[in-house]
């Protein structure tokens, strides 16, 4: 499927950054996952300001490949690097907002909600352990539920991905089999199925193949009206995909723990907690060759921050707590500066 990819003018002279607006465009690349509210807050920020931004929509892996080789201005990724990746790329991560991974199936007459998987029986389903909708271990979750003798084709992401890190973080805390077999990455070597490229693929993908079952952010779900699975919780429940149990995997993050805000919110523990929530990143790099550039990428996200929630929460996205946003501005007055060492931006 062809990459989608937006040039939205964007832009906004915040008082506290130290470099005035560019009449250039900001350029940005990687994870497909947040595509759905970059998007939304672009065309707001363009109503209020006129600045430009372009953001292709490529995967992760790309986005972590083009901010290395300062190709763009900012780079994009739903997997967090490690400390020593930051630190040997001289690169400063931050998260935006946080969303979940759901289960999308296409099966004639299941609705959204439905079906009910537990974790282990998604992993069977995946490494082709589970090769039928009618098998015994989904039919005992689903009692009541019409499933056809249909053979199951798990739809997977084809590119270097950080939904799939993020699925199959959460496929290897539920399934011993899984983590000892397969693993979490953001390419693995799938056994089943066939591949989509980007978040918007796999939704292609699975609107198109009667009876395949894959694995995309919530927003996409959402928006092209494929079924979602609900999926079972640590604590053995059932929440609906939505902005509450999104909220309840977060509720006790501590976001100081690991270098560049890069913590996992799979797997939480919690009644209401949706199982594979998570937040997505930006990458800049620390020391701003094009500071001019790097101050309108910080603008950007400053907006959001300040004024991009309710349209992340129309799309079921969860955005960050104050707190967490405080920690962030800190974070860019103390770490991005300029080749002459100038702060690009001051609290």
């Amino acid at each position: 499927m062809k990459i989608m990819s937006f040039a939205i003018a964007a832009g906004l002279a915040v008082a506290s950054l130290t470099t005035t607006a560019s009449a250039a465009d900001i350029t940005g690349a990687g994870a497909t996952f947040p595509f759905p509210v970059y998007s939304k807050w672009a065309e707001a920020y363009k109503k209020e300001t006129g600045n430009g931004m372009n953001y292709q929509s490529i995967g992760s892996g790309g986005g972590i490949k083009q901010i290395q080789a300062k190709t763009v201005d900012f780079g994009a990724t739903d997997a967090p690097l490690k400390g020593a990746d930051l630190e040997k790329n001289g690169l400063v991560q931050f998260p935006t907002v946080m969303g979940a991974v759901v289960p999308v199936v296409n099966i004639q007459g299941i609705q959204p909600g439905q079906i009910k998987l537990t974790g282990q029986v998604l992993a069977d389903i995946f490494q082709g352990k589970i090769a039928k909708w009618n098998d015994p271990k989904i039919a005992e979750l689903n009692a009541g539920v019409t499933l056809p003798n249909a053979n199951i084709t798990p739809v997977y992401r084809s590119d270097s991905s950080g939904t799939t890190s993020v699925f199959t973080t959460y496929l290897s805390q539920v399934s011993k089999e899984w983590d000892s077999e397969l693993g979490a990455n953001t390419t693995i070597s799938w056994p089943v199925g066939q591949g989509g490229k980007g978040n918007e693929g796999v939704a292609a993908t699975v609107k198109q193949v009667p009876n395949s079952i894959g694995y995309v952010e919530y927003a996409y779900a959402k928006q092209n009206n494929i079924p979602y699975t609900l999926l079972q919780n640590q604590a053995g429940k059932y929440p609906q995909p939505e902005i509450k149990s999104f909220q309840a995997a977060a509720a006790s993050a501590n976001w100081s723990s690991a270098p560049g805000y890069g913590i996992s919110l799979t797997n939480q523990p919690g009644d209401d907690a949706w199982p594979i929530t998570n937040p997505t990143f930006i990458l800049v790099h620390k020391t701003a060759e094009k500071p001019e550039q790097t101050a309108e990428v910080l603008k950007f996200f400053d907006w959001a921050y300040k004024n991009g929630d309710k349209l992340a929460a129309d799309l079921d996205y969860v955005p960050l707590p104050d707190n967490v946003v405080e920690q962030i501005r800190t974070t860019w007055a103390n770490e991005i500066k300029s080749a002459s060492g100038q702060p690009v931006y001051k609290k």
